[in-house]
This record gives C-alpha cells, sequence and structure tokens, in this order.
C-alpha cells in the first residue's frame, strides 16, 4: 500500500525508542496545584472561585462567555490557597488559581451519555462544557471546531496519530493502551459536525499502533486507519489534510473550508470521556525523556501538575541538561526552570543532554536551497531572513512570511546551521506589531 506524504519536509532521528515500549504510569498526586486561566488559544477564564474555597475534583474553577475559550477545572479536591500571577511554559506570567490537594477525591463530575444515544449539539456542549481544547501543542478550544455554520459541508474527522515529532511517544502509547475511545471519540465527532468518514492518520513507524487501532474498528461504520510516510512535519494539520484527502487548505482558511474537521489523539479519547463518563479536560499524557533524565516514559499526569514534580517521578535530573523543553525539540519551547505546571498543551518535557542539545554557531548563508527543499510551505526561509534582518516589511508579506507554520524544517536542513526559523518567528512578530500601529492611526 502506497504511503500517503506531502512535498517537502525533513528526517530528524526521531530517538523514539527511549520511550516507545515503556508503558504508560499513573503520576502521583502532589501537594499543590497550578491552574493558569488561560490554557488554550482565545479569551482568558476569569476565576469562578475565591481564596479560601473549598473544591471538589471536577469542579470549574475558571470560566469565560466568550466562544473561543474552555473552562479550566481542577484536578483534584482541596482548598483553593492564591489567585495570582504563575509562570507558565512559555515564561510568560498568568494569572493562575492555585489549590492545596486534600487527597479525598472528593468528586463533582458531569452526567453520562450514552454513546449510540448522544446527539450532535449535545456533544458540542459536552465539550466545551469539559473544557477539551487541542492537545496536541496548539490548545485552540475544540468545540469551536465542531459547531458548524448550516453553510459549513464537513464530511471528514481526521484524527492526527502521525506524532512526528522526534521523542514523543504518548499518543502512540495511547493508540496501544486505549484503542477503542480513540476511535469512539472520533465518532463522536464525526456525529457532532455530521461527517460520514472518520480516518485515524498514523505514521509508518508505528506499525503496532496500526494494528492496535485497525483491530477495533469493524464495529464502527466509515472509519479506517491511513498509514503516512514516516517524515517531518507529517503531522501539520494542513499537511496532513493533504496527504489524506489530497485537498490543499488554502493560505489563511481553516479546514473546515475544505470540509475537514482534525483532532489530535488525545483529544479524541478527551472527548470520549467526556461525553460517555462525565469527565472533564483534568489530565493528559505527558512524554518525559531526554538522556538527562533517569527514567523516560510516558505518564498520565494531572492538569496543574507542577513540571518539577513531573520530573521527579520520572526519576530527577542526570547531570546537568543543557536543554529543557515543553513539546517537541522541532517546535518546542524552550524552559529556563521547571516551576511551570502541566497545562493542556503540555505533550512532553525534555531534558537533553549536551550531546543532544548542540549549539552551532550560524554561518553565511551557503544559498544551496537546502531549506527551500524542506519547507513543507514552499517558502524560501534564505529570503525572509534577509527580509527580516532588514526589517523589510514590504518584502516580508511578499514572501507569504504569514504562512510559516513554524516547523523548524528549514533549521534543521541548513548546512550553515542559520536560525531561519527563529527569523520567521521574530518576522511575524514584527509584522503584527507593525499591523496593530497602522490600525492605531487608524482610529
Amino acid at each position: 500500500m502506497k504511503l500517503l506524504s506531502f512535498k517537502g519536509g525533513v528526517h530528524p532521528n526521531d530517538r523514539k525508542h527511549i520511550t516507545a515500549s515503556v508503558p504508560i504510569r499513573n503520576m502521583e498526586m502532589c501537594k499543590e496545584y497550578v491552574y493558569p486561566m488561560s490554557q488554550h488559544i482565545g479569551a482568558p477564564c476569569t476565576p469562578t472561585v475565591s481564596v479560601g474555597d473549598e473544591v471538589k475534583r471536577g469542579q470549574v474553577i475558571g470560566n469565560s462567555d466568550a466562544f473561543i475559550s474552555a473552562p479550566v477545572h481542577s484536578a483534584v479536591s482541596g482548598k483553593v490557597i492564591a489567585i495570582e500571577p504563575r509562570k507558565v511554559p512559555n515564561g510568560s506570567m498568568v494569572n493562575s488559581v492555585i489549590i492545596e490537594n486534600d487527597f479525598l477525591e472528593t468528586t463533582e463530575l458531569m452526567d453520562n451519555y450514552d454513546f449510540d444515544k448522544i446527539q450532535p449539539n449535545e456533544i458540542v456542549k459536552r465539550v466545551r462544557e469539559a473544557g477539551i481544547v487541542g492537545m496536541g501543542g496548539a490548545g485552540f478550544p475544540t468545540h469551536v471546531k465542531l459547531t458548524v455554520s448550516e453553510d459549513v459541508k464537513i464530511d471528514t474527522v481526521i484524527v492526527n496519530g502521525a506524532e512526528c515529532e522526534p521523542y514523543l511517544t504518548s499518543d502512540y502509547r495511547v493508540m496501544l493502551e486505549d484503542p477503542e475511545m480513540i476511535v469512539k471519540g472520533l465518532c463522536l465527532a464525526m456525529r457532532a459536525v455530521g461527517a460520514k468518514s472518520g480516518k485515524i492518520a498514523i505514521e509508518s513507524n508505528k506499525p503496532e499502533g496500526i494494528k492496535s487501532l485497525s483491530a477495533v474498528l469493524d464495529q464502527y461504520e466509515g472509519v479506517e486507519v491511513c498509514r503516512l510516510k514516516t517524515k517531518y512535519p507529517q503531522g501539520s494539520e494542513k499537511h496532513i489534510i493533504y496527504a489524506v484527502t489530497g485537498r490543499e487548505v488554502k493560505s489563511g482558511k481553516l479546514p473546515s473550508s475544505e470540509g475537514i474537521v482534525v483532532i489530535n489523539i488525545d483529544t479524541a479519547v478527551a472527548i470520549a470521556r467526556a461525553c460517555l463518563f462525565g469527565l472533564p479536560s483534568l489530565r493528559r499524557i505527558v512524554t518525559v525523556s531526554g538522556e538527562a533524565v533517569n527514567n523516560p516514559g510516558n505518564f498520565s499526569v494531572k492538569i496543574g501538575t507542577p513540571i518539577k514534580e513531573l520530573v521527579e517521578f520520572a526519576g530527577g535530573i542526570k547531570g546537568e541538561p543543557v536543554k529543557i523543553l515543553s513539546g517537541g525539540p522541532m517546535m518546542g519551547i524552550a524552559m529556563n526552570d521547571l516551576e511551570a505546571p502541566v497545562t493542556k498543551g503540555v505533550s512532553a518535557v525534555l531534558l537533553l543532554s549536551e550531546k543532544e542539545a548542540k549549539i552551532y554557531e550560524p554561518s553565511p548563508c551557503l544559498r544551496c536551497g537546502k531549506c527551500l527543499s524542506a519547507c513543507p510551505m514552499r517558502l524560501t526561509p534564505t529570503l525572509i531572513d534577509k527580509a527580516v534582518e532588514e526589517r523589510d516589511f514590504d518584502s516580508m508579506k511578499e514572501l507569504s512570511l504569514m504562512d510559516c507554520i513554524e516547523c523548524g524544517a528549514c533549521t534543521f536542513a541548513c548546512p550553515a546551521k542559520r536560525y531561519l526559523t527563529q527569523s520567521c518567528r521574530l518576522g511575524k512578530a514584527l509584522l503584527r506589531n507593525e499591523a496593530a500601529k497602522e490600525k492605531a492611526k487608524g482610529v
């Protein structure tokens, strides 16, 4: 069978062998949990509790009336001991509710639905109530994806099981350990948007995952597993859509414009858990890996868990990590400490040794064109880099800089070790700032 793919991309050493064979472990509870009021794209939440309040596991502790937002729930029972700014993985300070765990697990969950009887509007409502967001890292509120206007026809829902970032194996372990919940979550998403076709897209380097999911498909109509070529960034939303369906999402458009919705593996499981068991978004699976951690593995972690506690549960730090990342090495966020909590978008915590995280001094562009061949968006990173350096806003726009998905393929491919992806990120920030200034002038 032909493997599905797209043009461009790169083939980094995936380093998945470190954790791929290690079963998911439930992390022990901590004394204190931190809940940032913004763990998603969109409007931040406002705390619905006050200092001194007793809360239950599953209780809403932050919410917003905005459509593009997602409520925050406590994953433990206990007392609110503070509401104050705390650091999140990207380094910014976000207003947060801090809860002291009483270890009683007093629980307040939502009602269950019957899988065969739950209606589309009930699925969307439940996903919103459960605070489910894209758990592949983007953090886009899932109920927004599942809310389809009458003039839009969705025919396909894709579960993104590519997991193309090196080191990450959390989705793979879920494929092996909980395949039926993935399929049920997919079917619920299909029902919510009226799609007849469901596709679970998995890279070919995960044959056991493909086998595990294929084994449970017989009882579910319209669902199939699609085998993708192992290549980075195969899991990019636009590229997985092209690989699986042949449709191309145009610049500035959403997947819904092509009749498609894409959700992550753990997001599909979260949908099933919310609808069938009344469980809001209380936990996620996190890969902890790298040569600077003693016992790498995949962990079921309560949202709000301090990352330093998670690393300790994984055996603690071995040696001195040269780089600490939230997420994968290609698109992850560098952290200068472990003080932030696990949020809904933290898919991995990597502690990389000097051998793994080599730091290179960039040299002048060789004009070899390798960054152009690698770019999955067919951009010209070397010209964008020059335009950003010269603050040439017109050229940045002409070169379609805003279409960059910041995948890191250009930087990986560059033999001169130029920081092309970082340059693109800077250029996008400059363009946004310039647009804000122009807007302010026009007011």
